[in-house]
């Protein structure tokens, strides 16, 4: 019996980033993108001490973060992007993990951003 290869987590995130692209960020379509079986996958992610759905999690608010700060995607075609079955769903979860609505985070960075590209300058009294 020849040994099976195990994907590293990095080459899980990057397997559950394509099934999230193609629509589908399922146990098994990212297990079939790694060419092994869902259970094969299940396991190895337990042996690590993960599963898929806190990776799914994880990668999910990573490229949340990066779209609502640097997109102006609504947050409905985030949600559709995440996997999510409508914004609503995509706020609460966002909402649970970052305890801060998509919304108020997007307002944040964009503020961020703006203070790094314009900084205030001293006032000075002549």
């Amino acid at each position: 019996m020849r040994a099976v290869r195990l994907p590293s987590s990095r080459a899980v995130r990057a397997a559950i980033v394509a099934s999230l692209r193609h629509g589908d960020a399922s146990l098994d379509s990212t297990a079939h993108a790694l060419k092994i079986s869902g259970r094969t996958l299940q396991r190895h992610l337990e042996r690590i001490g993960t599963s898929h759905s806190k990776m799914l999690a994880e990668v999910r608010l990573k490229i949340a973060c990066r779209l609502l700060a640097g997109s102006s995607k609504s947050l409905s075609d985030i949600a559709k992007f995440l996997g999510y079955t409508n914004a609503s769903s995509f706020s609460r979860s966002f909402s649970h993990l970052m305890k801060i609505q998509p919304v108020v985070y997007r307002r944040q960075q964009l503020g961020r951003k703006h203070d790094r590209l314009h900084p205030r300058r001293p006032f000075s009294s002549n």
